[in-house]
């Protein structure tokens, strides 16, 4: 369907909102509940909550 724009869902608080044009590994921003998301795919746009980044210390 021409023109339609994917919609994202948030998995935390399953706010729905269009992300514009994304790539694959982008974080996004929930504008619901302010969760950090990981984009998996494009289209369809699917996000999934973003894996935490762990301190090394320099190890």
């Amino acid at each position: 369907m021409e023109g339609k724009s994917d919609m994202a869902t948030c998995p935390e608080c399953y706010g729905k909102w269009e992300p514009g044009a994304v790539e694959k590994g982008e974080i996004l921003i929930c504008p619901e509940c302010g969760v950090e998301l990981e984009v998996l795919s494009v289209s369809p746009v699917e996000v999934a909550p973003a894996p935490e980044e762990k301190e090394d210390w320099g190890e």
